[in-house]
């Protein structure tokens, strides 16, 4: 039996931060009222790199971590819910700047939870052996979708892409766990981006009771799923939506004490579909997180459409 692994991470984050002082400049906003709801204290903003720049920006990095030759990849996934073009896909944008030979290529939008649907599929594919050898990036340009006037809004999200190098192994090397997936689609209203020009929206209360009270006993699923316990775990990287959603959800799954908690929300802002992959790649490059180690991935969000797996590092 074939499995897939992550063989190395990346991550790319434009030039540009944004602070909360900064805002203040520009809607009825300070510090304080921001770290105390949601926790942020920086996010960077894209001004001339595009969104398919930012996804090129992190899978360098991930395939020269990876060791892995452009000419080595038969399979690109890039999860977005902020691409511009419709055809080329991002993913074949990506594929054709890297000079990736004739790969699968695919683009998926599930939002904020994007990432770990990419890693799923990407994983599936190559269990069936359609692929190989993948390489699968979250990234984002929520700048382009602020409503820069609606301080609910605009405080909240950033730019940036995280991305990684995934191969087949034998089934007893398998690194990447069974996906716990699903959707709340009577719900979808409470994260939306819509209009011809698109706006993010979102009902703040609603996000936050759903994702606080469901998300931690479907986590504990993806766990079982792997074959693991929660208290197993050395990591738990969940979307980067709230640092107290984040907080919330870790404190009912059973964490061990030392078990390393993503927060690269305080830092980055939310980033949807690129949260995951970025917080994981910075996690493991500063080695707060090992070779092996048992992390847990969790996304949720836009569409309340979720999903989860249990992955071992790098």
């Amino acid at each position: 039996m074939t499995a897939s692994r992550i063989v190395a991470l990346g991550h790319h984050q434009p030039p540009k931060v944004l602070t909360n002082d900064d805002l203040s400049a520009l809607v009825d906003t300070d510090d304080e009222w921001i770290r105390s709801r949601v926790g942020i204290r920086t996010r960077h903003i894209a001004e001339d790199e595009t969104l398919v720049d930012l996804a090129v920006g992190a899978a360098e990095k991930a395939l020269a971590r990876a060791g892995t030759t452009p000419d080595q990849v038969d399979l690109v996934a890039v999860a977005t819910c902020t691409a511009v073009e419709r055809s080329p896909n991002t993913a074949a944008a990506v594929a054709a700047r890297l000079g990736i030979p004739a790969p699968a290529a695919y683009e998926l939008n599930t939002a904020c939870s994007g990432f770990s649907y990419a890693l799923a599929t990407a994983d599936h594919a190559i269990r069936a052996g359609a692929a190989t050898r993948a390489l699968v990036v979250g990234v984002e340009r929520m700048s382009d979708i602020i409503d820069w006037t609606d301080r609910t809004t605009c405080v909240i999200f950033g730019d940036g892409a995280g991305a990684a190098v995934l191969e087949a192994v034998p089934d007893e090397r398998a690194g990447i766990g069974p996906v716990v997936w699903g959707s709340e689609p009577e719900k979808g209203e409470a994260v939306a981006i819509s209009g011809w020009k698109p706006v993010i929206s979102q009902q703040g209360q609603t996000v936050f009771r759903w994702a606080t009270t469901q998300v931690a006993p479907l986590a504990r699923r993806a766990c079982e799923k792997a074959g693991i316990d929660p208290s197993e775990l050395r990591g738990f990287v969940a979307h980067q939506a709230n640092l107290r959603i984040i907080d919330a959800i870790a404190g009912r799954l059973g964490l061990a004490e030392d078990a390393v908690i993503a927060r690269d929300v305080v830092d980055s802002g939310n980033t949807s579909a690129a949260s995951i992959p970025l917080a994981l790649s910075k996690l493991v490059e500063r080695g707060e997180l090992h070779s092996g180690d048992p992390v847990l991935l969790f996304g949720f969000g836009g569409g309340l459409a979720y999903a989860g797996q249990v992955v071992r590092c790098p």
